[in-house]
């Protein structure tokens, strides 16, 4: 039968996993604006392939009399505004990205899409997920873009949260590993 030291650090080591992979989250910021000449259409896109997105990470939108569109790839390519998977409309809207693949955001004022009020975000695999090579991609449902294949697989996975003023949270992460630490180096003493 375990100990209680042994169940306390059994307990601690399960809290330090779960809480280190949401303490690396990032928040990013967008703002949300039609582009206001012709040579900005690829801003949003220049913008997105300068990040790095992984999940867990969240975008924050910031707009006034606007919204913004999740969609899947066609209704991205053709700024269809009229099936949208998602739709943020408060001014102040946060995205959690909870799985992997490419996300697509248009604007959902007629004529800010083709104006280039669009953005594709592709969220990678992250660091610490080990998958095996060469998985076939699961079949499309009838939403062709909204995952498998090159969609980065499964169902639809983004979520609408509350926005926050934290914008990134590596500290914690840094908090949590010397927390860790130190209790490892307590238990070996006691």
């Amino acid at each position: 039968m375990a100990t209680s030291s042994q169940v306390l650090l059994f307990i601690f080591a399960v809290l330090f996993m779960v809480s280190t992979s949401f303490a690396s989250a990032h928040q990013f910021q967008l703002g949300w604006t039609k582009p206001s000449t012709g040579n900005d259409t690829e801003s949003y896109d220049d913008w997105a392939e300068r990040n790095r997105f992984h999940v867990g990470d969240t975008v924050y939108f910031k707009y006034e009399n606007d919204s913004v569109l999740v969609v899947d790839r066609d209704d991205y390519r053709n700024c269809n505004v009229t099936n949208p998977i998602a739709q943020l409309n408060d001014g102040n809207s946060v995205f959690r990205f909870n799985r992997y693949g490419f996300f697509y955001f248009i604007s959902g004022k007629p004529g800010h899409c083709k104006s280039g009020q669009r953005v594709i975000i592709r969220v990678m695999v992250h660091p610490e997920i080990v998958e095996a090579p060469n998985i076939a991609p699961t079949p499309q449902g009838s939403r062709g873009g909204e995952g498998g294949g090159g969609d980065g697989g499964g169902d639809w996975g983004g979520h609408v949260v509350t926005p926050n003023s934290t914008v990134r949270l590596p500290v914690a992460s840094y908090f949590m590993t010397a927390l860790g630490g130190v209790m490892v180096i307590l238990y070996l003493f006691m």
